[in-house]
């Protein structure tokens, strides 16, 4: 592929020092032909969703921007950091708040879903939930890849164990829009 196309990467996290922002900064290297933009979620920090506060407050401006840098995007690589087996409580309500804009908050985008953890199952829980659930919400869902054992396989900003790198790189060549 020749013309490139513009790449929104996130972790679905607030920790600055978050092992999924890592990976997914990472990935998105890896991606060929992307003009990336890794963006953070404490740049849309919003109030707990509520129907009550939304009559109250209307839509958010976080949540508008948020949800307009995935439409401004070709494609989409997503990192999920695992809270007892769900979604960070940020990324939820910030993915609330978006489907109240519209219930396709992927927009119809090309995605691929990460995550990974300290542990042996690679946040398996979070990424088995994301993936079930994203083309409900307008994801075209590309792939999906488990890092276990961050630090044993992570270090100085890369994947360091050859058949995982080739692993991650042959998920993100489904990527393209």
């Amino acid at each position: 592929m020749t013309d490139s196309f513009k790449l929104l990467a996130f972790a679905a996290t607030t920790s600055r020092s978050s092992i999924n922002k890592q990976l997914v900064t990472y990935a998105a290297t890896l991606v060929q032909d992307a003009q990336v933009e890794v963006i953070d979620l404490n740049d849309y920090e919003l109030p707990l969703f509520s129907v009550d506060l939304e009559k109250e407050i209307g839509r958010p401006h976080h949540a508008q921007r948020f949800f307009d840098a995935i439409g401004a995007a070709d494609a989409l690589l997503i990192a999920f950091a695992e809270h007892n087996g769900c979604y960070t409580a940020a990324y939820k309500n910030l993915f609330d708040w978006c489907s109240r804009i519209s219930p396709q908050v992927y927009q119809g985008k090309p995605v691929i879903m990460l995550a990974t953890s300290p542990g042996g199952r690679g946040g398996a829980n979070v990424l088995e939930l994301a993936t079930k659930t994203a083309p409900f919400f307008g994801a075209d869902l590309r792939g999906s890849f488990s890092l276990p054992s961050f630090n044993d396989h992570f270090e100085g900003g890369a994947i360091k164990t050859p058949d995982i790198q080739v692993a991650l790189a042959q998920c993100l060549d489904g990527l393209h829009p």
